[in-house]
């Protein structure tokens, strides 16, 4: 396996893979605070030379770690599709993704002989137009209580937070939401406290809601997944479970997650979740968690990154959301680098053949600017992210963190001309909240229609 080149009379050596994956990296905060990303340009553009000659056969056999992620990874590679391809080298391997011939079912085929770390590599070498075009080719769909994701729709969570985990104010979120035809991909609530009690009121005001007024979405109550599991047995009508999850296995025990608990987690949604299935879980995930908790091992960001959404498929998610920005600047540092890691996260998720969704977020003490904000969102849409968040005015109340508003939600269907799911999209035109095109009427935004 050969890691060195010359570029204009000067040689460049990486040490392993994991040496020349962080070097090959786009520059990132994070990457830079650890001492493992690219000193100049010259070196990250020589990295670059040397991965694209990487076979992935050299790559599978060079693991850059060993743990349960990695293992849980490996066991999910087709050997047969591996045993074609593992000759191909990085550079040919983005070359024939980005050809026009390529077509969506060709791609989808060849990322089962693909792992994660052979994913993170194509990604290092693409532009923010080739992340885009890659990502549109894999269209990929789930189906938990409705299906989300299919081709002519983008779809939203509901994300009706509150700082004291008012009900009264959480449905206030929620009407409001529903008002602007937002919530197809769920009603998603982040609890101020972690307890099996109010993880069950917060189920309990969803599912009640949802069934009054006949909505075709699904609820869940991102407490810690354990606590969701409690409440469930206890009787909490949930239509999917959450977790976080991250790209090494130290990452994951921080979290108190492990392949076991998940697996178990899967069990007893499936056993006795309110949805047919047969994707039930939901995960979230963002570049620079290992970081942050300094269980990186040495690894850049990008490729933890695309290890967690290996890990994730495991479970055959409904739903996998990615919030880069919302650890802050010692992870990305300013908006060009949050908008490019959610190109990255986006393209890698949907290689690795997950139902991936956005939330191109930014914490207050960043260096970003909406407009930031605006354009990751928008490139995202185009390259065919399943879903968004919807936040009351883009400002999370109880996280502290800006994000996708209601009226974003339109905008970008408007723009597109893409639809909700379709149950919700019936049920949208049925409520005079949307007319037959898909666009708001003039009782939209009325959340009095749900009193």
């Amino acid at each position: 396996m050969r890691l060195k080149t010359r570029i204009a009379g000067k040689s460049y050596e990486f040490r392993d893979l994991r040496d020349l994956f962080a070097r090959a990296n786009e520059d990132k905060s994070g990457d830079s605070l650890l001492g493992i990303g690219a000193r100049s340009v010259s070196e990250r553009i020589a990295a670059r030379i040397v991965l694209s000659e990487i076979t992935l056969g050299e790559i599978r056999s060079n693991p850059l770690i060993e743990d349960e992620v990695t293992r849980v990874i490996d066991d999910q590679i087709n050997e047969s599709v591996f045993n074609e391809i593992k000759g191909w080298t990085v550079g040919y391997l983005r070359e024939w993704l980005l050809d026009h011939g390529t077509t969506p079912e060709m791609a989808r085929r060849v990322s089962r002989g693909l792992n994660s770390e052979m994913v993170a590599a194509t990604a290092k070498l693409m532009t923010a137009m080739d992340l885009v075009y890659g990502a549109r080719k894999l269209r990929v769909w789930a189906t938990c209580a409705t299906c989300v994701g299919l081709p002519g729709t983008l779809s939203y969570r509901i994300q009706p937070n509150h700082p004291a985990d008012d009900v009264a104010g959480v449905l206030a979120s929620i009407r409001e939401g529903f008002s602007y035809a937002s919530g197809d991909a769920c009603i998603g609530i982040n609890p101020v406290e972690d307890n099996a009690d109010n993880t069950k009121m917060l189920l309990n005001a969803s599912w009640d809601f949802m069934q009054k007024w006949k909505i075709p979405t699904q609820n869940v109550v991102l407490s810690h997944v354990t606590t969701q599991m409690e409440a469930v047995r206890q009787g909490a009508p949930a239509c999917m479970l959450f977790q976080s999850v991250a790209g090494t296995q130290s990452t994951n025990e921080a979290f108190g997650v492990s392949e076991k608990i998940l697996d178990e987690a899967y069990e007893l949604i499936t056993k006795y979740g309110m949805a047919k299935g047969p994707n039930l879980m939901y995960f979230e995930t963002g570049q620079g968690s290992e970081q942050s908790l300094e269980l990186n091992e040495g690894i850049d960001m990008m490729t933890l990154e695309a290890r967690t959404y290996g890990f994730a498929k495991k479970f055959s998610p409904f739903m996998v959301n990615n919030v880069s920005g919302f650890i802050g600047p010692e992870t990305l540092y300013d908006g060009r680098q949050i908008i490019r890691a959610s190109l990255e996260d986006h393209f890698m998720g949907k290689l690795t053949g997950l139902p991936m969704g956005m939330a191109p977020c930014y914490t207050n003490h960043t260096k970003i600017e909406q407009d930031d904000q605006e354009m990751a969102t928008m490139l995202l849409a185009l390259a065919g992210s399943n879903y968004y968040m919807g936040v009351p005015l883009g400002d999370d109340v109880m996280l502290a963190y800006q994000d996708t508003s209601y009226h974003d939600d339109a905008t970008l269907r408007e723009l597109l001309d893409l639809k909700p799911a379709p149950e919700f999209f019936r049920w949208a035109v049925g409520m005079g909240i949307l007319d037959e095109n898909g666009r708001l009427t003039e009782r939209a935004g009325d959340a009095s229609i749900f009193i």
